[in-house]
Order: structure tokens, then C-alpha cells, then sequence
């Protein structure tokens, strides 16, 4: 247990910021099932517009610093290409 008060506000702290970071989390990974699952679908215009709205969570998770800057590039970049890919 923490002994000073700083380290016992410090724990609270965190808690919270856990809790907001786990749903910010969260929501991103439904965003991608959601796309994935439309592209194993073959449906190609859901898929996109499903899309946006995973960039979105993705880049919010970036901005909070859930993920690294890299990671949400990567994540969306896989994503748009598995999508131009049913075009073929």
C-alpha cells in the first residue's frame, strides 16, 4: 500500500485513466472486427464505410496514447489494403 499521498493520489489516477484507455481500446478493436468482417464478407462498400469509422477510433486511440504512432499506421494501412484488394 502506498504511504504517501502523492503515491495514493497517483493510484486513483491511474485507475481512471485505465478505465477510459481500456474502452478507447475496446472500441477500436470492434471498429476493426467490424471491417474485417466485411471484407471476409467480399462486401467492399460496407467494408469502406466501416472504415472510416475504424480510422477514426484508431486515430483517437493514437491520440490518447493507447497505441504508437507507427502501430495506428500499420493497423490502417493493413486494413486498406485488404480493401483495395477485393477490387481484384
Amino acid at each position: 500500500m502506498p504511504i504517501l499521498k502523492a503515491a495514493k493520489k497517483y493510484i486513483k489516477v491511474s485507475a481512471k485513466k485505465n478505465v477510459f484507455n481500456r474502452k478507447r481500446k475496446i472500441a477500436m478493436k470492434e471498429a476493426i472486427r467490424k471491417v474485417t468482417d466485411a471484407i471476409t464478407a467480399k462486401n467492399r462498400s460496407k467494408a469502406e464505410k466501416l472504415f472510416k469509422d475504424a480510422q477514426k477510433a484508431i486515430d483517437k486511440a493514437m491520440k490518447r496514447g493507447v497505441l504508437k504512432k507507427n502501430t495506428a499506421a500499420r493497423r490502417k494501412s493493413t486494413l486498406i489494403r485488404k480493401i483495395t484488394a477485393l477490387k481484384k
